[in-house]
């Protein structure tokens, strides 16, 4: 295989999050330190532990037709806003639908349709249930959605991964570029699942933060006094393009995707293992050519657990060093579940384009058992040629990727 086929650039970014609608406004909010957590006000949540979320800025349905809202879930809807985004970002490129590939991960689909639709039934009988209520809530609806829209024939596929789906998507983009099975690859990921059984379920499970007197300072990665994530929602697209052909068109690249890598524990169905966290990123830097003295920030899947922060503090120690500049975007979005890994891309792509790391907020005093340097205060500027970013999940799903200057 030729080396133009392994080299892949980002030449689209699109993006809504509970920071903005959008990449420009998401990425401003970022490096302003804002947060888009605040109290849930619906009365579902007035019995529950847990009545604080990070919700979209902006409403899907204020740009997307209203028929065709309502026949999508809300992880396809902001799937399809975001991918709209990073296809004019790119140029809506002129490809062979047959070379136009589609990869959107999620972590748990159609959620709210499942929820919604099961009250339907339960409370009116089976002739009120929605006849769009399979598509909606089917974990490849985001990728079906998109690859309709812009009449992408390569594929449409769907890891479903947890938290690791937004990166794992991204890599296998990647992958299909590199195999020469596409030229162009719309890959991301989306997640939209604030309602009560998944809030109750994680409050159980004691991994969600139960600070709701203070919605915007209860995400805190690496802090000492950190009690759990905060659940958001949101999706983030990136358009892939081998190099050789977003050259022919003459084609803006943000940035290199330079390697990826994606493993398994094989461990425990919800506690992570460094040693399969160390594997990926150490893929990463084999497939994009690095080594670990060549990466000069990591964006970190830092969730804001007690345990998971210091997993993974590890885990980039022995994999990395604690040389490179370190960050949380989670600490502001809130974790977007199988969005997280997409939208932790696009925070390295426009770190490195852009030679800024945002800050991590609430980032009071960092935990005596984190060595790393992690950005707090205000936005580090500097140029970067090199970052990596990681993705983790319940089932032991591990997945980083590495960017560098085009």
């Amino acid at each position: 295989m030729s080396s133009d086929v392994r080299d892949v650039v980002v030449t689209g970014l699109g993006a809504t999050t509970p920071l903005g609608g959008d990449v420009a406004s998401t990425w401003a909010a970022m490096l302003a330190g804002e947060s888009g957590i605040g109290p849930i006000e619906e009365e579902w949540a007035d019995g529950l532990p847990v009545r604080i979320a990070g919700r979209l800025k902006s409403e899907p349905t204020e740009v997307l037709d209203r028929v065709q809202a309502r026949r999508m879930d809300r992880c396809e809807q902001i799937a399809l806003v975001a991918a709209r985004e990073a296809w004019a970002d790119a140029g809506r490129p002129e490809v062979e639908p047959e070379r136009l590939a589609v990869v959107i991960g999620t972590g748990t689909g159609g959620a709210l349709t499942l929820l919604g639709q099961d009250d339907v039934l339960e409370a009116s009988g089976v002739r009120r249930v929605s006849p769009h209520t399979v598509p909606m809530l089917m974990a490849n609806g985001p990728a079906a959605w998109v690859s309709i829209e812009l009449g992408a024939k390569g594929g449409a596929h769907t890891p479903v991964s947890a938290c690791a789906s937004g990166a794992e998507a991204i890599a296998m983009g990647l992958d299909l570029i590199r195999l020469g099975r596409a030229d162009v690859v719309v890959a991301g990921g989306t997640e939209a699942c604030i309602a009560p059984l998944p809030i109750a379920g994680f409050a159980q499970a004691r991994a969600h933060s139960t600070r709701n007197e203070a919605p915007a300072r209860a995400s805190r990665p690496f802090d000492a006094d950190r009690d759990g994530f905060v659940i958001g929602e949101g999706a983030a697209v990136v358009v892939l393009e081998r190099a050789e052909f977003a050259a022919a068109r003459a084609a803006r690249a943000h940035a290199r995707l330079a390697g990826a890598g994606v493993t398994s524990d094989a461990h425990h169905i919800t506690a992570a293992h460094p040693e399969g966290q160390i594997r990926a990123m150490r893929l990463a830097l084999a497939s994009a050519g690095l080594s670990p003295l060549d990466v000069e920030h990591v964006h970190a899947h830092a969730t804001s657990t007690p345990l998971g922060d210091l997993v993974e503090t590890r885990s980039v120690t022995e994999a990395i060093g604690l040389h490179p500049s370190v960050t949380a975007t989670k600490s502001m979005t809130g974790h977007l579940f199988g969005a997280a890994g997409a939208v932790g891309a696009l925070a390295a792509i426009l770190a490195v384009r852009d030679g800024v790391v945002p800050a991590t907020a609430n980032l009071d005093t960092l935990d005596p058992e984190v060595r790393l340097d992690v950005v707090s205060g205000g936005p580090r500027r500097g140029a970067l040629t090199a970052a990596l970013t990681n993705s983790f999940g319940f089932g032991g799903h591990n997945a980083s990727l590495v960017f560098t200057r085009p």
